[in-house]
C-alpha cells in the first residue's frame, strides 16, 4: 500500500504543478500539445477540442506539459503565433513560474481549510527540563509556558517545534519568552551548531524540555492486524498490568520496555472483563531512520483526557484562516530555502536530504494515520516541490526563468553555447542531488 500512496501523492502534486503551466500557457496563446501525468508510453489518453492530448503514463515520477515549439519540431507558418518561443520573455517567465506558484496556492488552500476547521492544541507548558540542555542552561523551569521563540509566537507544542526548526545548525543566542507565575520573562537560549549533525533532528528533544501532557491510560484502544500484540491475543479494551513480572506504572514505561525487546519474549499480564490473564508476545524488530533497531508490538492506547485549562482552542474565521495559510506556506518556503543553504554550507547534515523511497514511506505512514495527516503531508510536499523547481538550475523551472530574464535584460537570448553548457552543469547538479537522496534513502532501510 505504501507504493499506492506514493503514486497517489506524486500524481496529485504533478497534476497541480503541470496544470499551473497549462493554464497560463493557454491564456498566453500557446498551443499545448500534451498534458502528461507520468513518463513513458501513455496507458490512456484523449484529446480535447483544442487538440491537447491528456495522457496517463506508467512511470509515476513526474509529468510534463508539451507545448508547440520550433526548437523541437518544425512549426507551420499559420501556427507561428501559437508557438511558445515566439512569445515575449515576460509571457515565458509567467508560464515557467506558474507550476511552482500552483504548488504554493495548493498549500495555502489546504492550510487555510485545516485552520478554518479549528483545532485543540496543548498549551506548551514545561513539565521538566533535561540537565545541562539548552533549555536548562537558559533557566527554563517546570511550569513555565513557552510564549515565543525569537519573534515567533508559540501557542502550541507544534508551533514550538516549527519555530525551533529555523535555528538548526546555528550558533547564536535566541530570546526565549516564558510565562512564569503570570509574568513574562525573556531568557537567553544559547545555541552552538545546534543539532547540525543530527539526522532527522528532534527540536523539542534538542531543546531539552519535557512537555506537560496528560497521563496516557494503559487501556488499549486499537490492536493492529497481524501485529505481535494481535498474535499474542491482546484485544481493544485490555488493561495492561505488568510485563515480565514488573508492574507497568505508565505508558512510557511500557513503550521503553517494548522498544528494548525487539524479537525477545515479553510476558504480558493484562486485565479483561475484571479477570487477569497472561500471554507471551514477541515484539517485531523495526529499523528507525537513524538506523537504530527497536521493538514494536502494534497497539494504540485510549486517548488521554486533559484538563480544560491545559488545552487552547484555535478556531479562526475564514479570512483569518486564509492569512494563516499564507503565513504557514511562506514560513515553509523560507524554512526549505534556509535548510538547503545550511546543507550547502555544512551547517546541517546532508543526511536529512530525502528521495522517493523516504517520500513513499512517509506518504504511506501519513495515509494510514488519517486523511487530515495525509493532506497535511501533501501540502508540505507541495511547498518543497515548488521551491525545488524555482531553484536557478537549468532543467528546472527556475533555470528557464533565469534564461528568460537574461534575454529580457540583454534584448536577445543567451548564446546557444552558453545555454547548452548551463544545461550540462544543471544536469550534473541534479544527478548529484539524486545520488545523495537515493543513498540516504537506502541507508535508512
Amino acid at each position: 500500500m505504501t507504493l499506492v500512496y506514493f503514486i497517489v501523492a506524486i500524481s496529485i502534486l504533478v497534476v497541480i504543478h503541470e496544470y499551473g503551466h497549462f493554464w497560463v500557457a493557454r491564456r498566453a496563446g500557446v498551443q499545448v500539445l500534451r498534458f502528461s501525468v507520468g513518463f513513458g508510453k501513455p496507458l490512456f489518453s484523449f484529446k480535447d477540442r483544442y487538440g491537447t492530448e491528456f495522457s496517463l503514463a506508467p512511470i509515476p515520477l513526474g509529468g510534463y506539459v508539451k507545448m508547440l515549439d520550433s526548437r523541437e519540431a518544425p512549426v507551420a507558418d499559420h501556427l507561428k503565433h501559437q508557438e511558445f518561443n515566439s512569445k515575449s520573455p515576460w509571457a515565458r517567465i509567467a508560464i515557467a513560474s506558474a507550476g511552482p506558484i500552483a504548488n504554493f496556492l495548493f498549500a495555502i488552500l489546504v492550510y487555510a481549510v485545516l485552520f478554518w476547521g479549528g483545532s485543540k492544541e496543548f498549551i506548551p507548558v514545561v513539565a521538566d527540563t533535561v540537565a545541562e540542555s539548552p533549555a536548562a542552561v537558559a533557566g527554563v523551569q517546570p511550569g513555565d509556558e513557552l510564549v515565543a521563540i525569537g519573534d515567533e509566537p508559540t501557542p502550541s507544542w507544534q508551533s514550538v517545534s516549527w519555530a525551533l526548526l529555523s535555528y538548526i545548525g546555528e550558533t547564536r543566542t535566541v530570546d526565549l519568552v516564558v510565562l512564569r507565575d503570570g509574568v513574562e520573562q525573556t531568557l537567553p537560549l544559547r545555541l552552538n551548531r545546534w543539532l547540525s549533525e543530527e539526522e532527522g533532528p528532534d527540536p523539542l528533544g534538542g531543546l531539552g524540555v519535557l512537555p506537560r501532557l496528560p497521563e496516557v491510560p494503559l487501556v488499549l484502544a486499537q490492536v493492529m492486524e497481524d501485529s505481535a500484540a494481535a498474535k499474542a491475543g491482546l484485544q481493544p479494551g485490555d488493561l495492561l498490568v505488568a510485563a515480565n513480572g514488573e508492574k507497568i506504572d505508565d505508558w512510557s514505561t511500557w513503550v521503553d520496555l517494548i522498544r528494548r525487546s525487539a524479537g525477545q519474549s515479553v510476558v504480558v499480564e493484562y486485565e479483561r472483563d475484571g479477570r487477569l490473564f497472561e500471554t507471551e508476545a514477541f515484539p517485531h524488530s523495526v529499523t528507525l531512520d537513524s538506523g537504530e533497531k527497536v521493538g514494536q508490538i502494534g497497539v494504540i492506547p485510549v486517548s488521554p483526557k486533559a484538563p480544560d485549562d491545559w488545552v487552547r482552542e484555535i478556531k479562526p474565521g475564514p479570512v483569518q484562516a486564509v492569512w494563516m495559510g499564507i503565513d504557514k506556506t511562506w514560513s515553509l518556503i523560507v524554512l526549505t530555502l534556509d535548510s538547503l543553504w545550511k546543507m550547502l554550507t555544512g551547517d546541517v547534515s546532508v543526511k536529512n536530504l530525502s528521495g522517493p523511497i523516504t517520500i513513499a514511506k512517509v506518504a504511506g505512514d501519513s495515509a494510514s494515520s488519517g486523511l487530515i495527516v495525509f493532506v497535511n503531508f501533501l501540502a508540505l510536499l507541495s511547498v518543497s516541490l515548488g521551491v525545488l523547481n524555482l531553484l536557478p538550475v537549468p532543467m528546472l523551472d527556475g533555470g528557464h526563468i533565469l534564461f528568460y530574464t537574461a534575454e529580457l535584460l540583454r534584448g536577445k537570448p543567451l548564446p546557444e553555447s552558453v545555454q547548452i553548457a548551463a544545461v550540462k552543469v544543471g544536469m550534473m547538479l541534479l544527478l548529484m542531488l539524486m545520488v545523495v537522496a537515493f543513498y540516504n534513502d537506502i541507508s535508512r532501510l
